[in-house]
């Protein structure tokens, strides 16, 4: 795979985290920089480790790998983006005015990171069985996780006070419309 392809592959790789981020940017309280850049690191760790372990169990077993890890993602970014939405609900119904969180915990962003990048392990999967140098692969995925997180949590940073309260349905929208996303792409081939 040459250069071009791997930038390519890694800018796609990372799109899911992107939009991920900018609704986790828009459901904090005007998150600091620091804030970004701890998300845009959890997110690019994960999405870096991800296709090694895919190309990990392609080694392995890559058929129940492919075959299932459509449905995890799924299933994980619809539980999280739900939980996201009876959140943002419940807030529109308290009458007093509860300011938002300034960081989201650390497991909440794991727990994303993990379900955006499991297209990001199918994908080592397949590169089990090509001549690519998987290391070089998965850092690129990785840095450009890393970028695009950070930036999304900035533009959620802007996009989160015009949105007010409306921040955390559409954050839990997107989650839900990117394993909807996940899961059309599988069965569309």
């Amino acid at each position: 795979m040459n250069l071009t392809a791997t930038i390519l592959l890694a800018l796609g790789m990372s799109m899911d985290a992107f939009a991920a981020s900018i609704g986790k940017g828009a459901t904090l309280h005007k998150p600091k920089f620091s804030e970004a850049l701890r998300t845009g690191l959890i997110f690019g760790v994960i999405e870096m480790l991800t296709p090694l372990i895919g190309w990990g169990l392609g080694m392995l077993a890559s058929r129940f790998v492919m075959e299932w890890s459509h449905w995890v993602a799924f299933v994980l970014l619809v539980f999280l983006g739900g939980r996201m939405i009876v959140e943002g609900v419940r807030g529109d119904d308290d009458e007093e005015e509860k300011e938002a969180p300034r960081r989201h915990g650390f497991w909440l962003l794991v727990t994303t990171a993990i379900a955006t990048s499991l297209d990001a392990m199918a994908v080592g999967v397949g590169l089990a069985f090509l001549q690519v140098n998987i290391l070089a692969t998965a850092f690129a995925i990785g840095c450009a996780t890393f970028l695009m997180s950070t930036l999304g949590m900035m533009v959620g940073r802007f996009i989160g006070p015009l949105l007010g309260k409306r921040a955390e349905i559409l954050g839990g929208i997107v989650l839900i419309a990117i394993g909807a996303q996940i899961l059309y792409a599988h069965f569309m081939g």
